[in-house]
């Protein structure tokens, strides 16, 4: 029996961190006089989180066991004709499933931070901003308006933008969070163009009532085309999602967010921020149900992402951007599920994607932390026995993410890759290629970076650049902790314990909750299909036969064979025989500088269209500001009023007679003319 939330209740999961974040924020800074000290701001923030994470599991078993859900206004901001902005919540299953990930993870990253940022002379504003974006993430998943959801939107990528900037005097770290701010803007523009549609033809920014009348702008076309308006709708919205959620070509800024302390590439990268777009484009599915122009532009976007992003991480040596390219194609395959119409599965690939690859961020963190802060994975090797926690749970992770059977990567990376099987859009025929070469090419960068950093030859002596990593100006302060200063050492336990508690979901949470998730009624009421259109989620469940039974039936499948050929593959050419990788660079040279260079798109960006924008402004200035609107417009009006009134001043003489002769004159002509109309 259906039983309603409490709005207090669901208020305090948000306003806790809030709360942490303006306490940290205000009297743990110079902008409040440094009144806390560190251990008062991590201890005031982390409990914001951890309420929040607490009240987040309460509602998450009221929706999962009694059904309960909410679904009203809290706060009336203005209406403006029969437009009303509001602060509301939307509390269902697939609400309740984010708001328990990101205050889960988030929490962990909390924890994190204390170890990581130990000796940073930010460390309490560090704090602040992760708390900060805790709460803009959580108002942007619970909000049941499209106001309020652009509100959430925009204040991830404000804080996304000051975290990726954290270090502020880096060259690099600036110039990383100006491209991700200035990309999300063109994506951005996209997704405000999508909700101005909704708002002119369905007259509400509310999810239900816009929903309601889904039918009715089917039936509309945009004003002055020929164009279904509902596809316009749809791919607007959905650009928004290419920017926030890294899809090709707006992909661009993903990687060199790196830039940031690695915490921030756990939350904001792995788990929170690069889902919002995939959270969206379910959320908005009685839409996007409504045009296969739409979903196959999303499927195709998301099997080139799946495919081709994960070609960059084959030759990445920075142990950050390996993992941070994995991010890109494993977005790329929750797209490619929503193209499919299998909305369920690609929520699903998001929630076992955030344990796990929140987990491989954090991993990677603790042995940049245990290898003094280098972060080329060509001069470690051997760290397993001197960081047998990080070891253990990085492997764990690995085997998620490449889709193990039994792990939870597998059972939503193999729902993405059947449903695309079943798919009959046009675009399911590369998308089905692009997602099972993805298998062989995700398994052998990750187990690449998994050989060269924990098993091998120890390589710390060779590397040129010892003790000046990426987190510089944070080296010595992290190697302080007691240890050898010369090998590699476990970290502590404020950074262990958070990869132990990722690791347990990352392995059992994709067994326990495939059957209610993406066969039971997890997500009725808020995910919408046309079974009669899209039937891949019948196919889907008439397939399957309890978790045990798909994880036995997977070793038989060409998914599972492709993963273990990239696992193999990769062993031999970096365990067994390292002389041929050296050997197919050198032949494949023009492929490799191909990559290298990211298929050039930076380049492009930069070349081609920052300078085309910057010619065109500077067109747009001088001819159409200077010489149009100043000089024609402005100054042209003034003077030719100017010479007119000279010139008419001059028939100003003073004399009677000259007046006389004018108005002679005139009569003559009008009774000229008048005599010649008669005629």
């Amino acid at each position: 029996m259906s039983q309603s939330l409490n709005a207090s209740t669901l208020l305090a999961v948000p306003l806790a961190p809030l709360v942490g974040s303006a306490l940290a924020g205000i009297f743990g800074t110079q902008f409040g006089g440094n009144w806390i000290g560190r251990r008062l701001t991590h201890t005031l923030t982390i409990l914001g989180v951890l309420i929040a994470f607490i009240l987040s599991a309460a509602t998450l078993n009221s929706v999962a066991n009694d059904g309960a859900r909410f679904n009203e206004t809290l706060y009336t901001w203005m209406t403006v004709g029969g437009l009303k902005m509001e602060v509301g919540f939307m509390v269902d299953g697939l609400t309740a499933m984010m708001m328990c990930v990101v205050t889960f993870v988030s929490l962990m990253v909390h924890l994190y931070t204390i170890g990581y940022m130990e000796e940073d002379e930010g460390y309490n504003r560090f704090f602040a901003y992760i708390s900060l974006f805790t709460f803009s993430m959580l108002m942007l998943v619970m909000s049941n308006n499209m106001l309020q959801l652009f509100f959430g939107w925009e204040a991830v990528g404000l804080v996304s933008y000051l975290l990726i900037g954290f270090w502020f005097n880096k060259p690099t770290a600036i110039f990383a969070n100006m491209k991700a701010f200035l990309v999300n803007r063109v994506g951005d523009f996209g997704f405000i163009l999508g909700i101005g549609l909704i708002a002119a033809f369905a007259g509400t920014l509310n999810y239900t009532e816009a929903f309601a009348k889904a039918g009715d702008l089917a039936a509309l076309t945009l004003p002055g085309t020929s164009w279904m308006l509902v596809t316009v709708i749809c791919i607007c919205l959905f650009i928004g999602a290419m920017g926030k959620s890294a899809q090709f070509p707006l992909h661009v800024w993903l990687p060199d967010s790196m830039e940031g302390p690695t915490p921030i590439s756990a939350l904001i990268h792995a788990a929170t921020m690069v889902t919002a777009g995939i959270f969206m484009v379910a959320r908005m599915s009685p839409l996007f149900e409504l045009s296969e122009t739409a979903l196959n532009f999303i499927m195709t976007i998301g099997a080139i992402t799946a495919l081709f992003m994960g070609f960059l991480g084959i030759i990445q040596n920075d142990i950050k951007r390996v993992v941070a390219y994995s991010t890109l194609s494993q977005l790329g395959y929750m797209t490619v599920a929503l193209g499919a119409s299998a909305y369920s599965v690609a929520v699903f690939h998001l929630m076992t994607h955030a344990f796990f690859k929140a987990l491989l961020f954090l991993g990677a963190g603790s042995v940049i932390m245990g290898m003094h802060h280098n972060q080329d994975i060509r001069y470690m090797g051997g760290v397993r026995k001197y960081m047998p926690i990080t070891w253990i749970t990085s492997l764990l992770g690995s085997l998620a993410l490449i889709g193990t059977p039994f792990f939870s990567g597998f059972y939503s990376k193999d729902s993405i890759i059947e449903a695309v099987a079943e798919s009959h859009l046009p675009a399911a025929g590369f998308a089905n290629f692009a997602v099972l070469a993805g298998v062989f090419v995700t398994a052998f960068y990750s187990f690449r970076m998994y050989f060269l950093v924990f098993h091998g030859k120890e390589r710390y002596d060779q590397n040129p650049e010892a003790h000046h990593g990426h987190d510089e100006h944070h080296a010595d302060h992290h190697d302080d902790h007691g240890h050898d200063s010369h090998g590699p050492h476990e970290s502590p336990w404020v950074v262990t314990v958070p990869l132990i508690l990722l690791a347990i979901p990352s392995v059992v949470i994709g067994y326990m909750t495939i059957d209610p998730m993406l066969f039971g009624e997890f997500f009725k009421d808020a995910i919408f299909v046309d079974a009669d259109k899209h039937h891949v989620m019948h196919e889907l469940a008439d397939a399957f036969h309890g978790p045990v039974a798909m994880a036995m039936h997977a070793v038989t499948s060409a998914p599972f064979w492709l993963a273990l050929a990239g696992v193999v593959v990769s062993w031999y050419m970096y365990l067994i025989n390292p002389a041929v990788p050296a050997a197919m660079g050198r032949a494949l040279r023009p492929l490799v500088v191909l990559l290298e260079n990211k298929y050039f798109m930076d380049w492009i960006n930069e070349n081609i269209l920052a300078r085309g924008a910057r010619a065109l402004g500077n067109g747009l200035w001088k001819v159409g500001d200077r010489i149009l609107i100043d000089g024609l417009l402005v100054n042209g009006s003034w003077k030719l009023v100017g010479k007119v009134s000279a010139w008419s001043r001059k028939l100003q003489t003073g004399y009677l007679y000259h007046y006389a002769l004018v108005m002679i004159l005139g009569i003559f002509l009008l009774m000229t003319y008048f005599v010649w109309l008669n005629k």
